[in-house]
């Protein structure tokens, strides 16, 4: 089945306007609805909304389920994935999909960052498990919103920060908690981000393209403020334009900001700065920035200071005791040592996560007991815990808070 029933662009911002009120598209109050109790023995009945590009590595790790609908306002970016499922029922309106497909157990949310947010949150309401990718949402108010939701329904949540189930990420925290490392009130967290991968520091543009037939720029907008279709922001660089993506401090630094914030129950910061920064406009962050926050203190554990950089902009070199310095990654600095972690995106050798400084001084370090759960992978998590056999780690309560700070 592929549905073209067409909601209009007015619908789609009434509906995000009811979502403030707490309530569906179809008049459901929020919390009104009944959870789907998955059987641990039955696979879930997945619905995937946004399939093409990052979805479709989301279903790379979800293969053990039934993907039973999908939703993508791109034919073109989802056609590898309707091709190899071409039976399942596809969708250009996730709304449609949400409202038709009443066998769903969960959904997995993988659209640009401005459209997390309602996605989310219309699933939830019915009663749907959700795995949102990375950053959680597009602004503090819908941060806060999604958190409020979650834990009306119910519902299992998982944002997509996969370093976060990492054995190499959780024998990092083990030590941070064991001690090794003494009291942090000092972080650095780094990443080379944009670099060439989307745009920063650049004026809205201004020629005219015609949309694609494969694409609806009226559904891909959905909540965003209009403007009209260019192919710069399709399918990916979208990143680095403020309407919908959150630049390199909301793309990269969920992901490196994770381990110390785990491990040191960071909370939100109550003070930021911009020290430095480079050509950003209203319509794109700048080219590179240098940001300073405050964590508070919380219990039994003193303030912490972090400075962000991205742009390829590092922390001082001397800091890094001679190691050779990643393109992504976070210095935690203590009063015994300092903990440095590589991210593991494109990274397969888990035992370089994370390095203990100077390493003379650790040349004796011996790996202590799990303070934290190890699990197979991210999705593999998630998927445990819609069938109750396990709970998230990186959920939305703890994802937002985390993401917040970010943004």
């Amino acid at each position: 089945m592929n549905s073209t029933n067409k909601k209009t662009r007015r619908k789609f911002l009434h509906d995000t306007a009811l979502l403030t009120a707490g309530i569906t598209s179809s008049g459901i109050a929020t919390g009104c609805t009944s959870i789907v109790r998955s059987d641990p023995n039955r696979k879930l009945n997945l619905g995937i909304i946004g399939p093409g590009g990052r979805g479709t590595s989301n279903m790379g790790g979800l293969g053990s389920e039934n993907f039973i609908a999908f939703a993508d306002v791109d034919d073109r970016r989802a056609q590898p994935v309707y091709a190899k499922y071409p039976d399942v029922p596809r969708y250009r309106d996730f709304r449609e999909m949400l409202d038709k497909e009443r066998s769903l157990d969960a959904v997995v949310v993988s659209t640009p960052d401005h459209t997390h947010a309602v996605a989310s949150i219309q699933a939830m309401q019915r009663g749907l498990h959700v795995y949102c990718e990375k950053p959680l949402a597009h602004s503090i108010y819908e941060l806060r919103r999604m958190k409020e939701e979650a834990r009306k329904a119910g519902v299992v949540t998982q944002m997509g920060v996969q370093g976060h189930a990492m054995e190499g990420t959780r024998r990092a925290i083990d030590t941070i908690h064991s001690g090794a490392i003494g009291e942090v009130r000092e972080l650095h967290v780094w990443t080379d981000r944009p670099n060439g991968w989307w745009p920063q520091g650049e004026k809205r543009p201004s020629s005219t393209h015609a949309i694609p037939d494969t694409l609806d720029w009226d559904l891909w907008l959905g909540p965003a403020p209009f403007r009209p279709y260019h192919p710069t922001y399709v399918p990916f660089k979208w990143r680095g334009r403020w309407d919908f993506g959150t630049g390199a401090i909301g793309d990269m630094g969920v992901h490196n900001l994770d381990t110390a914030f785990w491990a040191l129950e960071l909370g939100i910061p109550d003070q930021a700065k911009v020290i430095d920064a480079d050509q950003g406009t209203a319509d794109c962050p700048p080219l590179w920035s240098i940001i300073q926050m405050n964590y508070p203190a919380r219990v039994n554990r003193p303030a912490v200071k972090l400075t962000f950089y991205d742009g390829k902009k590092l922390p001082p070199a001397d800091l890094f005791y001679g190691e050779e310095i990643p393109s992504n990654g976070s210095l935690i600095i203590g009063s015994k040592g300092t903990l440095l972690t590589r991210t593991w995106h494109g990274g397969e050798n888990e035992d370089d996560m994370f390095l203990l400084l100077p390493k003379k001084t650790f040349i004796d370090y011996q790996t202590i007991s799990p303070s934290v759960p190890r699990v197979k992978d991210h999705h593999f998590e998630w998927i445990q815990a819609c069938k109750g056999l396990t709970k998230t780690e990186a959920n939305f309560d703890y994802a937002a808070t985390l993401t917040e700070g970010l943004l």
